[in-house]
């Protein structure tokens, strides 16, 4: 039974939530940590925290992707895990949205998933060996009320991780989609008193994130909902 040995991570999407937690999940199991972000600024004392190290990257744009796996590649490692963690997100009365900000929305949610995954499908295919994790939300399977653009890209994001699992596992890449049902705890966020536990804490995801890239490839999962006990489906 063939338990997967990983080196190198790289998130795309990072920031101070989930990306945190895996970041520092990873260092912990003694992965090289790339991430990536439209402003690295903000990842300077996780870097310092990890050893990770920040590239600048808008997942949106092939030319930039692309760039980056490439500096990744040279100053890293190839990624073997992969995660994308991005997303857009406007919010408004269905008659008022506005088109420019809905195609961005979807870009971002969904087609820079595509361009991350295809950079790292192509790098992982020749060593049949790989893991790329997609972070979904409530959204992924519920289109909510002045919500649909963040429906659309999430909803997208869950068919080509679908798409993906299908066709390349049998290749020896292991795909999975988090659907994420729940608001995550943060410093600025936080439960009531009254209601312990009832937010998604993001070092019980990451560790599930973790716990899913530890399976053996007889018993793969390619999705995996996650909420609080007391969150409503």
């Amino acid at each position: 039974m063939e338990t997967p040995k990983y080196k190198n991570a790289l998130i795309v999407g990072a920031g101070s939530g989930l990306s945190a937690s895996l970041a520092r999940l990873f260092a912990r199991e003694g992965l090289k940590i790339a991430l990536a972000a439209r402003s690295i600024e903000k990842l300077g004392a996780l870097c310092t925290e990890t050893g990770a190290r920040a590239f600048a990257c808008d997942a949106t744009k092939t030319d930039q992707v692309e760039r980056l796996f490439g500096v990744v590649e040279r100053e890293i490692g190839m990624p073997d895990v992969v995660v994308y963690n991005a997303s857009g997100r406007t919010r408004g009365p269905f008659v008022d949205l506005v088109p420019a900000e809905v195609a961005q929305s979807l870009t971002a949610s969904a087609f820079g998933g595509f361009l991350v995954a295809q950079q790292a499908a192509k790098r992982m295919l020749p060593k049949q060996h790989g893991a790329i994790l997609f972070t979904g939300a409530s959204a992924s399977v519920k289109g909510y009320a002045q919500s649909a653009p963040f429906a659309m890209g999430k909803f997208a994001l869950r068919g080509l991780a679908q798409s993906m699992a299908r066709e390349l596992s049998p290749q020896g890449i292991h795909v999975a989609h988090f659907v994420i049902d729940g608001g995550i705890r943060s410093a600025a966020r936080t439960e009531p008193a009254e209601r312990p536990d009832s937010m998604l804490d993001p070092d019980a995801i990451a560790m599930s994130y973790w716990n899913v890239m530890q399976q053996p490839r007889s018993a793969w999962t390619w999705e995996v909902e996650l909420r609080p006990w007391v969150e409503k489906f």
